[in-house]
């Protein structure tokens, strides 16, 4: 493979941030270089900027939405008959049809408000408390769940994990190997890990499956990211974070120097997740705050 190959490859990770140090001015430099390489930079960054710079075509008039909703208000009641016959007979195709006006009443109604969200995501997102370390960690496993993340090392080994990461980031990474070491069954399994750009470094991705279901745990210095935000619980003197971001739970703390998010789909708070460190029965006791109440 050829220079050019090699940077055309790792286009979409520039441009997503997740080459940093040494990859990244090795990456700016061979740009400077070659002009073919540094246009089709330029072309993908118009593109983006386009996209994200885009206006929607057509917006709800305030007349059009107030005409709406007095239409809406004087159907309630059919509505809802409907909606019960609907039901009664299991979907028919009269009833569906009533479900459709509906859904396209609301469309109309609520598609300004979605344009206007839309719009101003890029200056104030909702994040509900989140930490930006949260953050980082639930975008990170969805991009991972849709394929665009792909792993750098496969391996089910936590030592061969924890090897690999020794001098590609300043901090230490010791996976625990509670499953093997106890004898216990064996509910997760470990898929491998990756680098992950953050703050002008790295930070450590782990990923995991458990019932087919996919869970993440990055893991960076307390120095780089500290927890905070959203429902705090409190468990063996230490500090997690609850959060739910975009249907994922997402829990944070610090511990010895490092500072670790856990992602899942998981049930409840995702405390299940929690496992992949702490399975034994000892355990049952740090995990249990973190059930809701």
């Amino acid at each position: 493979m050829n220079k050019c190959q090699d940077i055309r490859e790792r286009l979409g990770l520039y441009l997503d941030n997740e080459l940093q140090g040494e990859e990244r001015q090795q990456f700016e430099s061979h740009l400077r270089e070659c002009e073919v390489c540094k246009a089709l930079l330029d072309h993908e960054l118009d593109f983006l900027n386009t996209v994200r710079t885009s206006s929607p075509l057509y917006v709800a008039s305030p007349e059009l939405r107030e005409k709406i909703q007095h239409q809406l208000l004087s159907k309630q009641e059919e509505l809802v008959e409907a909606q019960h016959e609907f039901q009664r007979r299991k979907r028919s195709q009269a009833k569906l049809t009533w479900g459709l006006l509906v859904a396209a009443v609301l469309l109309v109604l609520l598609l300004p408000v979605v344009i206007i969200r839309l719009r101003n995501n890029s200056k104030a997102p909702e994040t509900g408390g989140a930490s930006t370390f949260a953050l980082m960690a639930a975008d990170v496993h969805m991009r991972h769940t849709r394929g665009q993340l792909p792993l750098e090392i496969t391996a089910s080994s936590p030592q061969q994990i924890s090897g690999w990461f020794a001098n590609k980031v300043n901090f230490s990474v010791q996976l625990p190997n509670y499953q093997e070491s106890s004898g216990q069954e064996k509910l997760y399994t470990l898929e491998g890990a990756r680098l992950v750009g953050f703050k002008d470094d790295y930070a450590a991705y782990v990923a995991y499956q458990m019932k087919q279901r996919p869970i993440s745990l990055v893991i960076t210095a307390d120095a780089t990211a500290q927890p905070s935000g959203g429902e705090e619980i409190k468990a063996r003197g230490l500090m997690f974070h609850y959060n739910a971001i975009q249907g994922l739970k997402v829990i944070t703390w610090s511990d010895r120097g490092l500072t670790y998010a856990l992602v899942s789909d998981l049930e409840e708070r995702g405390q299940q997740s929690c496992i992949v460190c702490h399975q034994g029965t000892k355990d049952q006791d740090f995990i249990a705050p973190l059930k809701p109440h």
